[in-house]
């Protein structure tokens, strides 16, 4: 019996930090990155007439996450990666909202402090941002390093969030 290809569908969402492309499988949300200035927003699946309610959730949950009103997302992830990548990712999932860890601690904490390179490049190939929070690992010296989308976006992210949870106006 063939492998039945899955639809994917996708939207933009005008996001406080620019256009984000949100993208589904029947069940779970696949793709959410931030498009940079020379990205061209293709056609969107039309959202309303045949989208998977995955989709309307994740939506809701971004505007609320934006508004400061969510902390937690409760939409359904799923990204292709090897087993190593999956623990890396669902590590990510345990970092509290308005906490940061260092490259490091998230090595400790896959069980293994030499995989710290490992571990930081796959926190930088996690395609779910906001979502599965890569944007809360940072430097061992509390440096702002490796975000895709822009250390800007990464620093706007961190200090939206503890003026959320901390009411402190500013992280560093």
């Amino acid at each position: 019996m063939a492998d039945r290809m899955q639809k994917s569908w996708c939207t933009y969402y005008a996001s406080p930090l620019g256009n984000i492309k949100l993208c589904c499988s029947d069940t779970c949300i696949t793709q959410l990155h931030f498009l940079h200035e020379q990205e061209e927003q293709t056609k969107a699946n039309n959202l309303y007439n045949d989208a998977p309610p995955v989709l309307h959730q994740c939506l809701e949950q971004l505007i609320e996450y934006f508004q400061g009103q969510r902390k937690k997302f409760e939409v359904p992830v799923q990204q292709e990666g090897s087993d190593f990548q999956q623990h890396v990712w669902n590590e990510l999932l345990n970092i509290p909202f308005g906490k940061t860890i260092s490259y490091l601690t998230l090595a400790k904490r896959l069980g293994d402090p030499k995989a710290i390179r490992a571990a930081a490049s796959t926190n930088g190939k996690n395609s779910i941002a906001v979502i599965v929070p890569c944007h809360r690992v940072i430097g061992s010296n509390n440096d702002m390093v490796g975000y895709a989308s822009g250390i800007w976006r990464k620093r706007w992210l961190l200090e939206m969030e503890a003026k959320v949870e901390w009411g402190v106006q500013t992280l560093f």
